[in-house]
């Protein structure tokens, strides 16, 4: 009888754990793609794939990364609810204290634009750790400022450094799952950007009641410390830069045939001075692009409102009622609730979107980018009547404090709905060129976020609860149209567009060549059947552009909410 013995389904040596050679890559040659470059297999048994590491790890690593943008936003608003101690330490104005949420925000606009570049060259993990330990590192010269200058430093250095986290998380997802998985995972992350700045000022006030301001970055430090070291369970997802290390290791190992194997991310030009280049520039030329404007718009007004209710809130609830700083941001905690419940929609969609494709009633190659605006008509309708009821019923003190808050509830249900939509749009739009449309629509709108507290006081005070609220529900009811407009004239503006890759001008390209070369369009139409790249073009573009259906991510594609990556060969032109 021969002897009985273990055989493992996977290697030991598991790839998020360890940088040494797999046994596998010895016993068996490492796949290579039609370039000759070393590349993920594409029969999904690939365990170095992040793709196709368990369901529980890749949860384990989306929770972790959700934690890290639940102390960006979390951090974001919590000075709101104990300014009036912190007018009084330094004998400043309420304006000037609102500056210390204003300089933080400003540091959401000139973070992305520094991490995101460095992300694609030395990968996701360590812009993590390094950055989020610098943020509570300068979190403590906020909690101990000497002076009101010290402390607006610290906010703003806090700010440029946690929006790396933020900015890069969204990429996170896009390594881990598919495109119709995904969308659970950006429901929990979307949901975090609103839940986090609602918090904020919550506990804040409560704390400035029995403390002072200080308690208020005490919190953020001790949430911050339990986060950093559930940061340090995050492996490197981003497929460039483990393909990378893996042939770093295999030319390390002279392994015969592949002492001199590259990954496609090293046959490119990766040098800082041109991935800065494509940050820095590529952004604000798609910024002016009609879809893009239209879009940065909405959402800007949209981040505006968020950052303008932690100051409204206070004029409702503790100036006109006499709540305290604490119970009068209690109220807050209805747009905590929206955005779960927002949250739960977007789950909703995204399992109502993949049985349409397990049953075959569509197939995802044909599904176009305004698909998403469904979710961003309802919210953009929502976002105006909610905003009128909030404004209406808050003027008066006869009303019950119940009917503002339900109001809060159902505006922030309507803002997530309006955020999730128009972000899958972008990126589904701008496929290869969704990270400077992200990165871009980012900077707009923390800068307009970042202005709400300098005159939401003076803007109310002067037309009261009815007449402010109103004016934002007329701006919310003219870009209401916005969806609906995208929704019937979309396809037509996206073919116009110089960055929005649409099936036609695939179809126009792929006619042009075989008409140009009908032999070499035999051979491209067979790489791209067995999603090889085409020699010519740069790995990261070719599986964008082959991909069968628009909504599919390459891996590195920075998605979902921020800047991601601004490598140029995410960045090429057509």
């Amino acid at each position: 009888m021969g002897v009985i013995t273990r055989i493992l389904s996977r290697p030991v040596n598991k790839p998020y754990r360890t940088r040494h050679l797999h046994q596998s890559d010895k016993d068996e040659p490492p796949y290579l793609n039609a370039n000759g470059n070393l590349d993920f297999r594409p029969d999904g048994t690939d365990i170095e794939d992040p793709h196709n590491w368990s369901t529980p790890r890749r949860w384990g690593v989306t929770i972790s990364a959700v934690m890290l943008v639940m102390n960006a936003t979390f951090a974001s608003s919590s000075p709101s609810g104990c300014l009036g101690s912190i007018t009084e330490e330094f004998g400043i104005s309420t304006e000037a204290a609102g500056l210390t949420i204003t300089v933080f925000l400003l540091g959401y606009c000139a973070g992305p634009l520094l991490f995101a570049p460095l992300s694609e060259l030395y990968g996701r993990r360590w812009i993590f750790y390094i950055s989020f330990t610098m943020y509570l590192a300068f979190n403590f010269l906020c909690a101990f400022a000497p002076n009101f200058g010290s402390l607006l430093v610290g906010r703003f250095l806090t700010g440029t450094l946690v929006s790396a986290p933020l900015s890069n998380a969204p990429g996170v997802l896009a390594d881990l799952w598919d495109p119709v998985e995904r969308g659970n995972a950006m429901a929990g992350f979307s949901a975090m950007v609103w839940i986090g700045p609602a918090l904020g000022p919550v506990i804040s006030g409560f704390l400035e009641l029995k403390k002072d301001w200080r308690w208020s970055f005490y919190v953020l430090l001790w949430l911050g410390a339990g986060t950093w070291v559930l940061m340090l369970t995050i492996p490197e997802t981003h497929g460039p830069t483990i393909l990378r290390h893996k042939a770093e290791r295999l030319r390390k190992a002279k392994i015969p045939g592949f002492e001199d194997v590259k990954a496609p991310c090293e046959e490119t030009d990766r040098s800082l001075k041109t991935v800065y280049k494509i940050a820095l520039t590529r952004p604000w030329i798609i910024l002016f692009d009609p879809i893009s404007l239209l879009c940065a718009i909405y959402l800007a007004v949209v981040y505006t409102l968020l950052y303008m209710l932690f100051s409204i809130y206070p004029i409702v609830f503790q100036e006109k009622r006499g709540w305290n700083a604490g119970v009068g941001e209690l109220p807050l905690i209805g747009t905590v609730v929206g955005a779960v419940l927002g949250g739960f929609v977007v789950m909703y969609d995204t399992r109502r979107r993949a049985k349409r494709i397990e049953s075959g009633e569509v197939k995802m190659e044909d599904m176009e980018p305004e698909d998403r605006l469904p979710l961003a008509m309802v919210g953009g309708i929502g976002f105006a009547v909610t905003m009128f009821w909030l404004a209406w019923s808050a003027e008066y003190n006869s009303v019950h404090w119940i009917v503002p808050t339900l109001a809060g509830c159902f505006l922030a249900t309507s803002l997530l709905l309006i955020f999730v939509a128009y972000l899958n749009y972008l990126v589904d739009t701008y496929l290869m060129y969704a990270a400077s449309a992200i990165a871009a629509n980012t900077i707009a709108r923390s800068a307009c976020g970042a202005a709400a507290p300098l005159f939401t006081n003076q803007m109310f005070s002067a037309m009261g609860i009815g007449g402010g609220g109103s004016l934002i529900g007329g701006v919310a009811t003219v870009l209401a149209i916005i969806p609906f407009a995208f929704y019937k004239y979309g396809k037509q503006i996206r073919v116009r567009s110089k960055f929005a890759p649409t099936n036609l001008k695939k179809e126009e390209r792929v006619a042009d060549e075989e008409a140009a070369d009908p032999t070499n369009y035999v051979v491209e139409s067979v790489n791209s059947e067995t999603g090889s790249e085409s020699p010519d073009s740069d790995s990261t573009v070719a599986a964008t552009e082959k991909s069968e259906h628009p909504h599919s991510t390459p891996h590195g594609n920075g998605v979902l909410g921020g800047p991601g990556n601004l490598h140029p060969a995410n960045e090429k032109e057509k």
